[in-house]
């Protein structure tokens, strides 16, 4: 569906000759492992297949008030006692804001952006799986143990959990997690990123906290959070 339905998109733009940015991620491969990041590959060359001069946008994970990152493994803080680091927490993020995002895609429909090309949007900390579990923990205040995982064994519990109404983990998340998502230095050099088109991303130190605060045992009558 993310193939087809990003041409079908592609083509009623083209007909209505209407401007086009394509959302997809960085690590869209056809390559892949993954069917989501092949998936997405597809999708971005019959985007480019059907309108050559649409615009595609890859961005790391992407954070803000009701993103599935943050606000998932610190739900599972708030009950679990610990949290786990798939093959061990060493693949790097480079977790970019909702907003920054959005301001990105604004520029590419007002036409202040190389048309055809393939933009990777990430913001300005890159960090390691554990490093984001860390830094989770300590915007909630609470102590979890960090357990290394070996990526066979997630993999297979993924296999077993994948048949939940709403699984935690599927095997190709599994797969997904094996490599990093970052900013490559082929869009560095050729200004394919935010700070090309003139956009200072946000950290995630200064926005993750004014939503999290909600996952810390006092939630609003913290007095981080007062």
């Amino acid at each position: 569906m993310q193939a087809e339905g990003a041409e079908a998109v592609a083509l009623a733009a083209k007909a209505a000759g209407a401007p086009l940015v394509h959302v997809s991620a960085i690590g869209a491969d056809e390559s892949s492992p993954s069917l989501y990041a092949r998936s997405k590959a597809e999708g971005e060359r019959w985007v480019l297949a059907a309108l050559p001069e649409a615009t595609i946008m890859r961005p790391s994970i992407v954070f803000g008030p009701e993103d599935d990152f943050f606000n998932r493994f610190a739900a599972l803080a708030r009950l679990a006692p610990a949290l786990p680091l798939p093959g061990g927490g060493h693949t790097r993020f480079q977790p970019v804001f909702a907003g920054d995002v959005a301001e990105a895609i604004a520029k590419a429909v007002d036409g202040d952006i190389k048309p055809g090309a393939i933009y990777e949007l990430g913001g300005p900390d890159v960090r390691t799986f554990k490093e984001l579990m860390e830094f989770t923990l300590a915007t909630i205040q609470r102590r979890r143990l960090l357990v290394p995982v070996p990526f066979a064994l997630l993999k297979l519990q993924a296999t077993l959990l994948q048949f939940l109404p709403k699984p935690p983990l599927t095997p190709d998340q599994v797969e997904l997690l094996k490599r990093d998502n970052i900013v490559s230095e082929n869009a560095k050099r050729d200004g394919r990123t935010l700070e090309a088109l003139g956009i200072v991303p946000e950290s995630i130190a200064a926005i993750v906290p004014s939503y999290l605060w909600r996952f810390r045992k006092s939630g609003q009558f913290d007095p981080h959070t007062a």
